[in-house]
């Protein structure tokens, strides 16, 4: 075999799925261009990965969004264990005996518990003149001092609008919170476990993660559309999925 150092590629890994998986002979992974992806088996896994050029570093938006498709389309078909973004090892050999040997039972076990689920994310965000219009309404100290500074110059109510912003701010955090827990308690009820991601933008509503069967995804997109209805005007409502359970597995990072 050729030494590791002698080698011009080597081996992304995407992911973890059953060993009976079937790869699309059309599907291509990361890379420029990108090469086949196709299974290494080991017993009762394998793992999806594909040849990429040492050389060439990875990171354009183009193979943040193949490694992200890839798995996600594989996870609408059978269960899978994401790899983050960037998994490399030397050679299809080390996959099958560092990866899959090495890490067998632990896999097997993770993917039985994901069987027949995925994850489906929820992600809504406040209309900012009506999130701005509620808090005010519901906050009669804030209306007023909105009403005191109104016309008047920002260098003449510096701390005033520095409290009003605070005081907004605060306002909103408290209703993501609670618009957060109203929708994982319509999630929960379907049996999904929940996991809360951090806000991406000051005006984000929810933004979650939930891993739910997939046989009950009509549920799901149930329960968030009649959310979204109760929001129409508040907040523009989505839900994206099935996906990889990027939020509920943590698999073995392998090293090249």
């Amino acid at each position: 075999m050729t030494d590791h150092a002698e080698r011009d590629s080597v081996v992304y890994v995407y992911g973890i799925v059953p060993a009976d998986v079937e790869t699309d002979p059309e599907a291509r992974g990361v890379g420029d261009p990108p090469s086949p992806v196709k299974a290494v088996k080991h017993d009762r896994i394998a793992a999806l990965i594909s040849e990429i050029p040492r050389d060439k570093p990875l990171g354009r938006p183009e193979d943040l969004t193949a490694h992200a498709a890839l798995l996600d389309a594989a996870a609408a078909e059978v269960p899978v264990l994401p790899l983050r973004f960037g998994a490399v090892v030397a050679d299809e050999d080390a996959v099958g005996t560092e990866l899959l040997e090495e890490h067998h039972d632990g896999f097997v076990a993770a993917l039985t518990e994901l069987e027949g689920k995925a994850e489906y994310v929820v992600k809504a965000r406040y209309l900012e003149d009506a999130i701005l219009q509620e808090v005010l309404d519901e906050n009669e100290q804030l209306s007023e001092l909105r009403e005191a500074i109104r016309g008047k110059s920002e260098d003449a109510t510096r701390n005033e609008r520095i409290a009003l912003g605070e005081g907004i701010n605060n306002a909103i955090a408290a209703k993501r919170d609670a618009d957060t827990a109203q929708v994982a308690d319509a999630l929960t009820a379907l049996g999904a476990r929940i996991a809360v991601r951090e806000p991406t933008h000051e005006e984000d509503a929810v933004h979650l993660a939930c891993l739910a069967e997939t046989a009950k995804q009509s549920d799901v997109e149930e329960a968030v559309d009649r959310i979204a209805r109760d929001w129409d005007g508040r907040a523009q409502v989505r839900l994206l999925g099935p996906l990889a359970a990027y939020d509920f597995v943590v698999t073995q990072q392998p090293e090249a």
